[in-house]
């Protein structure tokens, strides 16, 4: 094979192959299919879907069915920083839902969604574990705690 051919190849397209490669003739290859896509792609896009129900052999409504089933699945872009809002009782208790809505107002998206500049994804989550700094959110698994509205400009303000 060429060398200039071989840049015409997507390395994601060859990593997808692989993935498929190795879990195509087990039980149940799907679920590992998928979590492998996402993880090379980011996401799931259309096409890398449509490439796995053609080579799976499972149709797309299918696999549709079981990505938007299990939240661990995303079919639109994450924004480079990962902001997780706890609403777990002691932060419900102690004013996460102000936070949520100071970041909702700050960001221009809701849960679920990413910024336009692809900045910010945000996703409220049952608990992050850190109940002691009550309310709380995590930037890309760094934690920070005991939040009030005011302090949430700041904050985001230290994230590209």
């Amino acid at each position: 094979m060429c060398t200039a051919c071989e840049e015409l190849v997507d390395p994601k397209e060859i990593q997808l192959e692989e993935i498929i490669a190795k879990h195509k003739h087990q039980n149940g290859p799907l679920i590992p299919v998928l979590q492998g896509a996402q993880e090379v792609y980011g996401y799931l896009p259309a096409h890398v879907l449509k490439h796995i129900s053609k080579a799976l052999r499972i149709p797309l409504a299918r696999i549709y069915g079981v990505v938007t089933f299990y939240a661990q699945f995303r079919l639109t872009p994450m924004g480079r920083n990962l902001i997780n809002i706890c609403l777990g009782t002691a932060c419900h208790v102690r004013g996460g839902a102000k936070i949520v809505e100071t970041l909702e107002k700050e960001l221009k998206i809701s849960d679920g969604g990413t910024t336009e500049d692809g900045r910010f994804t945000l996703e409220v989550v049952a608990c992050i574990g850190a109940c002691g700094l009550a309310p709380v959110i995590s930037i890309n698994n760094e934690v920070h705690g005991r939040l009030v509205p005011e302090s949430i400009a700041g904050i985001l303000a230290k994230y590209e």
